[in-house]
């Protein structure tokens, strides 16, 4: 593990620590020829699907299966950190030699796969790799996407498979990783699909249940259980583009000002509704220091325990909730707890009665655009039991914790599918993700790939019978 995860630590890494690898940068494309190279140094078979994810297989899928998959991503948030995605990739690789070291013999294929632009931060939409492959989104939304340069996803998939530029901002090698995917046959793959029989991600916890446990009840690796409904929203707010050394307070049309109510207020309509909501992407035009903004661009994302929760968050932003009981929520605590409910206290409305709406006047109503919904998706109850039982607790009897998360995953994406789906998340010790400062200690990770092992071992050589559905597919 510590291995393979050096091997491209300093891969997009930032001043700040963090890690800027987004879809198809130069970056990207590195990570896809360590991938490719991780594949060919243990004799596997590599295959591109239409969407671009990668498949390593150890096996023949098309003969022998469908198979057992693992894996997870190897892009990242802006300033994200070092395990979300690049953790459940490694450990997959580690789990394979872990196998081989210890004479399993499958009696189906395994899988390894590198999902394309799970985290969305240069299109815009999450999990946009396992969406195209499974068509959950339709090809000719997805290729018309455009980055913050304004180019489409399928002019850079075009200067991809020319060789070209990676993107507008730098090049990089791309023999052998893009696979020639052809925008004509962009999206669903039904042969890429029928190869997997189960899928197993394995991710580093983002929260802190599993740091938080009683020492009575220690766990290094947790089962997932479900992933809740979550959305992204857009909000444009129109001004004025005009002098910031000329113009009146009086005479301004700032939408600025706009942005700071619709802050407080998706954070009001979080409280009110018990949701998570943040408001943390803008772009600001003309973005000059001495120019009044002449439009604003925000987006929010949402999430909820239910759909409810959510629908209530943009309910609320729609038309001025009655927050006057609203409460702060305290130590809300770590996502991947079943809930994040607590005890509240008293606070006044964050949407004063004068305040003026978009463009000014009259009590704010906003108008989100909704950019990308995924429901509740609760993974196979059968395959979690399963896992929790094969993965147990170090020095205990106990099965391993079952929790649900607040984050959105590929797995998700092919539970929705129809795929028997599950995963396993790695002890996080700061509880922190998406920054620097995430962290999985040497020996959780080790204990993961423990676990993936484990459950790949289980998986692997079960024999495929009337009593076994999981793989009868």
């Amino acid at each position: 593990m510590g291995r393979l995860l050096e091997a491209i630590a300093d891969v997009g890494r930032a001043p700040s620590g963090g890690y800027e690898r987004f879809a198809w940068t130069a970056h990207d494309l590195t990570l896809r020829e360590w991938f490719a190279a991780e594949a060919a140094a243990r004799g596997l078979s590599l295959v591109v699907d239409r969407a671009g994810n990668q498949w390593a297989w150890w096996g023949d899928p098309d003969a022998d299966g469908p198979g057992v998959v693992t894996g997870s991503h190897l892009d990242s948030v802006p300033g994200g950190g070092a395990f979300d995605g690049p953790l459940g990739v490694a450990s997959a690789f580690a789990a394979l030699d872990a196998l081989r070291a210890a004479g399993v013999a499958p009696v189906r294929p395994l899988g390894i796969v590198n999902f394309s632009d799970e985290e969305g931060a240069r299109f815009g939409l999450a999990c946009l790799g396992s969406r195209a492959v499974t068509g959950t989104v339709g090809a000719d939304r997805l290729l018309a996407l455009r980055d913050g340069a304004g180019d489409s996803l399928a002019d850079v998939l075009a200067r991809v498979g020319r060789g070209g530029s990676a993107a507008s901002t730098g090049g990089g090698s791309t023999s052998g990783i893009a696979g020639g995917v052809r925008l004509e046959h962009y999206g669903r793959d039904p042969e890429a699909l029928a190869r997997v029989g189960v899928f197993v991600e394995l991710h580093v916890e983002q929260g802190r249940y599993l740091a938080d446990l009683p020492s009575d009840e220690a766990a290094p690796v947790a089962v997932g259980a479900a992933i809740w409904p979550h959305g992204r929203w857009r909000v444009d707010l129109a001004g004025e583009a005009n002098h910031a050394g000329t113009t009146p307070l009086a005479h301004r049309h700032d939408p600025m000002l706009d942005l700071a109510r619709l802050i407080t207020d998706v954070r009001a309509a979080a409280e009110h509704a018990g949701a998570l909501a943040t408001l943390a992407k803008v772009q600001v035009e003309p973005n000059g220091v001495n120019a009044i903004p002449s439009r604003v661009r925000a987006w929010i994302d949402a999430r909820a325990e239910s759909e409810d929760a959510v629908r209530t968050v943009l309910a609320d932003l729609a038309g001025p909730p009655d927050v006057s009981n609203v409460g702060l929520v305290a130590g809300t605590g770590p996502i991947e707890r079943p809930s994040l409910r607590s005890a509240t206290v008293g606070r006044p409305s964050l949407r004063s009665a004068g305040s003026g709406g978009p463009a000014g006047g009259g009590p704010a109503k906003w108008q989100p655009v909704e950019e990308s919904w995924t429901p509740a998706t609760v993974f196979d109850p059968a395959l979690a039991a399963r896992l929790a039982d094969v993965v147990g607790r170090p020095g205990s009897s106990l099965p391993a914790p079952v929790i649900g998360t607040g984050a959105g995953h590929d797995a998700g994406t092919f539970a929705a599918a129809g795929v028997p789906t599950a995963m396993l998340f790695v002890r996080n010790p700061t509880g922190i993700s998406h920054s620097p400062a995430e962290l999985a200690e040497e020996a959780d990770c080790d204990a993961g790939v423990r676990a993936l092992t484990a459950v790949l071992a289980d998986l692997l050589t079960e024999p495929t019978a009337p009593s076994s559905p999981i793989l009868e597919r």
